[in-house]
C-alpha cells in the first residue's frame, strides 16, 4: 500500500507539473494575442514565471523515478557487483544530503514568506508563499523519492531510477528518438 501511495505521489507531482506547463502555454498565448487586440493580463509575465518554476520543481521526482533524469555513468558503469552497490549507496547519500538541504531551506523560505506575509512586488500583490509552494513542494517530493530509492537500494534492490541497457539496435534507436538526440 505504501508503494502505491508513493508512486501515486510522484505521478501526481508529474501531472501537476504538466498542468503548470499547460498554464504557461495558455498565459503566453493570451499575452501574445492580447498585445494584438489591446488586451492585457496584469502581471502575466510574473504568473508565467511562477508557473515555470512550479513546473520545473514538481516534475523532478517523477523524472527521477522514471529513469529520465540525466545521469552521468562514466564511473559507475565501469563498476560491478559490490563496488557498484557501494557507489550507488554513496551517490544516493550524497543526493539525499543535497536535496534534503535544499528542500529544508525551501520549506523554511516558504514558511517565512507565509509567516511574515511577504507580498510580490509586481503589479498584482500576491502572497509569495503561494508561488513558492511549487518550488518547495517539488523539492520535498524529490527528497521523499530519494529516501524511497535509498531504502530500496540498501535492501538489495536494483536502482529503479536507472534504465537497463539497451539490448537491441532497435531499442537504441527508440531511446535516441525519445530523448530527442
Amino acid at each position: 500500500m505504501l508503494r502505491r501511495c508513493l508512486d501515486g505521489l510522484y505521478l501526481l507531482a508529474g501531472y501537476a507539473a504538466g498542468l503548470f506547463l499547460v498554464a504557461i502555454l495558455v498565459l503566453m498565448m493570451l499575452l501574445s494575442v492580447g498585445r494584438q487586440v489591446g488586451f492585457n493580463i496584469p502581471a502575466g509575465d510574473d504568473f508565467a514565471s511562477w508557473c515555470m518554476a512550479a513546473m520545473a520543481f514538481l516534475g523532478l521526482a517523477h523524472t527521477f523515478k522514471s529513469g529520465e533524469m540525466i545521469r552521468v555513468g562514466l564511473v559507475i558503469d565501469r563498476l560491478d557487483g559490490r563496488k557498484r552497490w557501494y557507489f550507488e549507496i554513496f551517490s544516493l547519500v550524497l543526493g539525499l544530503g543535497f536535496v534534503g538541504f535544499f528542500a529544508w531551506h525551501a520549506a523554511l523560505l516558504t514558511y517565512d514568506s507565509w509567516r511574515f506575509n511577504d507580498m510580490a512586488q509586481g503589479v498584482v500583490a500576491v502572497p509569495l508563499w503561494i508561488p513558492q509552494l511549487g518550488y518547495s513542494g517539488g523539492l520535498v517530493v524529490l527528497f521523499i523519492a530519494f529516501v524511497d530509492e535509498f531504502a530500496h537500494v540498501v535492501r538489495g534492490g536494483m536502482p529503479r531510477y536507472e534504465k537497463p541497457p539497451a539490448t537491441t539496435a532497435e531499442e537504441v534507436v527508440e531511446r535516441a528518438i525519445q530523448s530527442g538526440v
